[in-house]
């Protein structure tokens, strides 16, 4: 298999799992699939933005990473 048929493969599945309901935590919007290979997915609605894939290694890392700066964020404004 070529490269570029390896990407078509992965981007395929990738959307494939998007698509999958079984992935998507309809009432706050989190997405989780470990078979798709992206860090950072459009939401259902992509006008909306963009969420972080759970299912990815790096996904809950990323989430504590963001939500510890913005804690921190709001204790330097309150202290400052």
């Amino acid at each position: 298999m070529t490269s570029l048929e390896c990407i078509l493969a992965e981007s395929e599945i990738n959307q494939q799992e998007w698509q999958d309901e079984r992935n998507w935590v309809t009432w706050f919007g989190i997405y989780s699939s470990r078979r798709d290979s992206r860090l950072w997915v459009p939401k259902r609605m992509p006008a909306l933005g963009w969420t972080i894939n759970f299912g990815h290694p790096r996904g809950p890392l990323l989430f504590w990473c963001i939500l510890g700066v913005l804690a921190l964020l709001v204790l330097l404004a309150v202290y400052l």
